[in-house]
C-alpha cells in the first residue's frame, strides 16, 4: 500500500559536497516549499531563494527551489526540490527543518521511486534498472542498465503480451460467439502464425540472458598458481594497489582478495587465491580448500607458473602464464609477462578483456537482465509452446495463454506482486 505522506530525502550522496539536493514528494511539498522559501516557484521554473527555519527565521542556507505539480513529475505527485550548498551543517539543518513541519516525514528506502512506479511513471522492470545504473561500475553496465531503465524491455513485454492478446482473442471468440453468424470460421493455422514467431522472439530473449545477467555480476578470474609464482604481485599491479601481501615466504596468502576492474568497459573481478601445494598447515589448507571451491563458480582462470608447469587438467578456461621472464623465457603455449618491467601484461589484459567481452556481450541488447525476469520468461514460453501444434481443448489452450500473460506482466509490474515490490524497492538508496 502506498502512503500518501508527504515525504522528504536526501537525493545526493551524504558528506561535504559542492551541492547537495533534497527531494520532497506528497500533497504537501508545495507548502512545504511556502514554508521554507516564503513561496512557491511556478511549475518547472528554478527560482534563487532564501531558505529559512521555520522555527526561529534563521537563514539555513540561500540556494535554487523548483516545484512540479502532480501528476506531470518523476513520482506523479506534487513534488519539490531544493538544491542546497553540500556542507553537512546546511543539509542536516534543513532535514530537521523539513522533519519539523506537520504532514512530512523521512522517505524510506526506494520511496520516490516506488511512488513513480505506482503512479504509471515507470514500470517495475525501469524502477529496477534504476537500482542497476546506481550501482554500475564500467561503461557496459552503465549501457546495459541506461537501456532497460529508458524502457527497452517494457516495450519488449508489451509486443508480446499484444500478440498473446490476439491470440486469445481469437480462441475466445470460438469458445463464446461461435455459433454468431457474424464470426468466422476458427483458424488453427492463424493461430500457429501468431504464436510461433511470437515463440521464437522470446527464446532468442532468453538466449541472451545469461550474458546479461553476468553483466551484472561481473567476469571472475581466479589468479592460480603454486606458492612464490608471483600471484599476489600480478594482482597489485594490475589494480596498481598493494592489496596483497608479497613475501619470499610460501603460503603468505592464506584467504581469497577481490579486486574489482575495468577491463575495456567491463566489470571484472580478480581474486587472489592460495598458493596450491599440499600443506600440514591448517589454516594455509582451509585457504586452498575454499580456493577449489571458489574456482567452480569462476569464469576464467590464470594458471602462473615460473618454471614452465603445465596447468592441472579441468572443466574452466585456462590462460597459461609464465611469470619472471626477466629471468627465464615463457614455455611454448603460455604468456610471458614480467611484472617489475611491465612486459606482456597489456597482452594479459587484452586476453581477459577478450574473454570477458565474449561471456558478457557490450549491453547494448540486454533485455533479460535478471533471473527473476528469465524465470517469469520461461513460464511464458512454455504456455505458448503448450499450444502451438498441439490438439488440446480450447479451454486449456486459452489457460495455457492466460498464463503466459501473467508471466508475461510480472517482469514489468503490471500483476499483483507486493513480494516482488518489497524486495526491488528495499535495495534502494534512501533518496531514490
Amino acid at each position: 500500500m502506498i502512503s500518501r505522506d508527504t515525504i522528504f530525502a536526501l537525493g545526493t550522496g551524504a558528506g561535504r559536497a559542492a551541492i547537495a539536493i533534497i527531494r520532497i514528494s506528497g500533497p504537501g511539498a508545495g507548502q512545504a516549499l511556502r514554508t521554507l522559501a516564503g513561496r512557491v516557484p511556478a511549475p518547472r521554473r528554478a527560482i534563487f531563494t532564501i531558505l529559512r527555519d521555520p522555527a526561529s527565521g534563521e537563514i539555513l542556507d540561500r540556494g535554487v527551489a523548483l516545484f512540479f505539480p502532480g501528476p506531470a513529475s518523476s513520482t506523479g505527485e506534487d513534488y519539490a526540490e531544493l538544491q542546497l550548498h553540500g556542507g553537512r551543517a546546511v543539509v542536516e539543518g534543513t532535514l530537521a527543518a523539513l522533519q519539523r513541519l506537520p504532514g512530512l516525514r523521512p522517505a524510506e528506502p526506494g520511496e520516490f521511486a516506488r511512488r513513480g512506479f505506482a503512479n504509471g511513471k515507470l514500470d517495475l522492470s525501469q524502477a529496477e534498472a534504476l537500482a542497476d545504473l546506481i550501482d554500475a561500475q564500467t561503461e557496459a553496465q552503465r549501457r546495459q542498465a541506461s537501456r532497460i531503465a529508458g524502457g527497452a524491455l517494457r516495450r519488449k513485454v508489451e509486443g508480446w503480451r499484444a500478440a498473446l492478446v490476439e491470440a486469445l482473442a481469437l480462441l475466445e471468440a470460438e469458445l463464446d460467439f461461435s455459433d454468431e453468424g457474424d464470426v468466422g470460421a476458427f483458424s488453427p493455422a492463424r493461430l500457429g502464425a501468431l504464436l510461433s514467431p511470437l515463440a521464437d522472439d522470446m527464446r532468442a530473449a532468453l538466449r541472451l540472458a545469461p550474458a546479461s545477467e553476468r553483466m551484472r555480476e561481473g567476469f571472475t578470474v581466479m589468479i592460480l598458481g603454486r606458492p612464490n609464482v608471483g600471484k599476489s604481485t600480478l594482482i597489485n599491479v594490475l589494480t596498481n594497489r598493494d592489496l596483497a601481501i608479497v613475501s619470499s615466504i610460501p603460503g603468505t596468502t592464506r584467504d581469497m582478495i577481490e579486486a574489482h576492474l575495468d577491463i575495456g568497459g567491463l566489470p571484472v573481478t580478480l581474486i587472489d587465491t592460495a598458493g596450491l601445494r599440499e600443506t600440514a598447515d591448517e589454516i594455509e589448507r582451509i585457504g586452498v580448500d575454499r580456493t577449489l571451491a571458489r574456482l567452480e563458480s569462476a569464469d576464467l582462470a590464470l594458471w602462473l607458473s615460473d618454471s614452465g608447469e603445465a596447468p592441472p587438467r579441468g572443466d574452466i578456461e585456462t590462460i597459461r602464464v609464465a611469470t619472471k621472464t626477466d629471468l627465464r623465457p615463457a614455455p611454448e603455449g603460455a604468456i610471458g609477462i614480467c611484472a617489475l618491467s611491465g612486459e606482456g601484461l597489456e597482452t594479459l589484459a587484452a586476453m581477459i578483456e577478450a574473454r570477458a567481452r565474449r561471456r558478457l556481450g557490450d549491453g547494448a541488447s540486454a533485455l533479460i537482465v535478471r533471473e527473476r525476469h528469465r524465470l517469469a520468461l520461461e513460464q511464458a514460453v512454455e504456455g505458448v509452446e503448450a499450444v502451438i501444434g498441439r490438439d488440446a481443448a480450447l479451454e486449456l489452450q486459452v489457460e495455457e495463454l492466460r498464463r503466459a500473460a501473467r508471466a508475461l506482466g510480472r517482469i514489468v509490474g503490471a500483476v499483483d506482486v507486493e513480494d516482488v515490490l518489497d524486495a526491488v524497492f528495499s535495495r534502494f538508496c534512501i533518496g531514490k
